[in-house]
């Protein structure tokens, strides 16, 4: 059952997730409805998101196949044919493991639903406003990158197939965005109950450092009240901890396709669009493709800038709580509560809260990694095209000379 949801005033997870869920929704990869805070699965979307898999996998297959038995092979195509395969093969990837993992999502949106109910309604408003900015903003963005990409390939006509094709790579594009926009949600709310956990732990370090009567009764019931609370605390940050590793388990092969495509959409845009091999020089045009590859390496930048800063801000607020378990543990002298903040740091050491994909850690590294690479693999193809055009000249002057004799 849906409510009435306001923008940017989100109280709750539901409200705060309300444009990614629709979003999903319209797409038809949010098979759930929701009655009284649980998520139960819907048994005509879930149909709807079934049919639109096996038909969108059967032109994704129809696709990739003529892609690879109907391509020129002079370089430029070779590369544009690439760019196709690599980037239909990544979305219908990313498709069919959405649908596969449709049922192990819902569980782990019911998790961090019921781990996100300690927030208070001020972190919500907080998270709304970058979060539902962010979900808007990036669907106006793709959709602006859809349409111009359709307009340079002059797509849109009174062509069935034309129009058929179009409505295909636009879904996929957005399908694609909306998965992305939801482990990024999922990792946001994560840090900001790791920024809660570790606000109450500093709320407990003051109670031990408080200088009060020194009565015998008194010191007791602090002590016991300290450790009735820690022990709260250890059981939200384990259930914390399992959360983000079954995240990283339901995300991690769509991250590893986003990634890919990614790193490959980028090399091969700056390849065949902005980089034009005219007359022996390298000659950039300020035209509709010129204005494409900007929209796409704006919106591939951003999209992996955005996964990459969620997932370093949340490693770094959950590594925050052993510094301040530390503090604790020098601020007190009780034996009793010594003995259970170390259990708690031993904790925390075998909990290791890092947004990874398959022992891929998803950090700053990682993009610099991805541009070192895209660099490299920039100047290999750089290369290809230099000796291919000086060996085009040299069998232009040979004919030519053979000619003159």
């Amino acid at each position: 059952m849906w409510k009435r949801y306001w923008l940017f005033h989100a109280t709750d997870f539901q409200s705060l997730m309300y444009p990614c869920f629709t979003f999903c929704r319209i797409l038809g990869i949010f098979p759930y409805k929701i009655n009284a805070s649980t998520f139960e699965i819907s048994k005509w979307y879930f149909i709807l998101l079934t049919i639109i898999t096996c038909a969108c996998g059967i032109c994704d297959l129809l696709i990739i196949h003529d892609c690879i038995f109907f391509y020129k092979s002079n370089l430029f195509d070779i590369t544009k044919t690439l760019k196709f395969i690599c980037y239909y093969t990544c979305n219908g990837f990313i498709m069919i493991i959405t649908y596969i993992l449709s049922s192990p999502r819902m569980r782990l949106l019911q998790t961090i639903l019921k781990i996100s109910s300690t927030l208070p309604p001020e972190c919500y408003q907080k998270l709304s406003k970058l979060i539902h900015i962010k979900d808007i903003f990036g669907i106006i963005l793709s959709i602006m990158q859809i349409s111009i990409y359709f307009f340079k390939n002059h797509m849109l006509k009174l062509n069935y197939k034309d129009i058929l094709s179009a409505m295909f790579i636009g879904y996929l594009t957005l399908l694609e965005f909306e998965i992305n926009m939801l482990y990024i949600n999922c990792v946001c709310v994560l840090k900001a109950c790791f920024k809660r956990l570790n606000e109450n732990i500093v709320h407990l370090q003051k109670l031990v450092v408080k200088r009060c009567v020194p009565k015998l009764i008194y010191h007791i019931q602090r002590n016991q009240l300290f450790l009735i609370q820690l022990k709260i605390l250890q059981k939200q940050h384990l259930m914390i901890s399992d959360t983000v590793q079954k995240l990283n388990l339901i995300f991690s092969l769509q991250l590893h396709a986003t990634i890919v495509m990614t790193f490959s959409g980028i090399i091969f845009e700056i390849y065949y669009h902005a980089v034009r091999w005219q007359n022996g020089i390298i000659h950039i045009t300020f035209d509709m493709h010129f204005l494409d590859v900007l929209m796409s390496m704006t919106f591939y930048i951003l999209k992996i800038i955005l996964i990459v800063w969620a997932c370093e801000t949340g490693k770094n607020q959950a590594q925050e709580i052993n510094t301040i378990i530390h503090d604790v543990l020098n601020s007190t002298s009780n034996a009793q509560i010594k003995n259970e903040l170390q259990l708690f740091s031993l904790q925390i050491l075998h909990c290791k809260n890092t947004f990874s994909i398959k022992g891929l850690t998803v950090d700053a590294t990682l993009l610099i990694t991805m541009v070192g690479g895209i660099t490299t693999y920039m100047l290999v193809l750089i290369q290809f095209l230099i000796a291919g055009h000086s060996c085009d000249k040299k069998i232009e002057i040979s004919i030519a000379n053979n000619s003159v004799i």
